[in-house]
């Protein structure tokens, strides 16, 4: 996975009734593009994740620069 600062993540929910989590990409600390990503979600915690396969990484798109 890859990912450059302001591009979204989406965090699928794992279990019945766990809401999905969506928040942007805020420091790329991997060489590269590579995980770990802090995040900052969209209710205001900031997080450090290591992307699993229940992530999504939505490119930053034009009209978000």
């Amino acid at each position: 996975m890859h990912a450059t600062v302001g591009d979204r993540i989406r965090v699928q929910g794992r279990v019945a009734g766990m809401r999905e989590r969506v928040g942007e990409i805020v420091e790329v600390r991997g060489a590269e593009g590579e995980p770990p990503y802090l995040v900052r979600f969209d209710d205001g915690h900031e997080a450090l994740i290591y992307p699993g396969p229940d992530c999504l990484v939505e490119p930053r798109g034009p009209e978000d620069v």
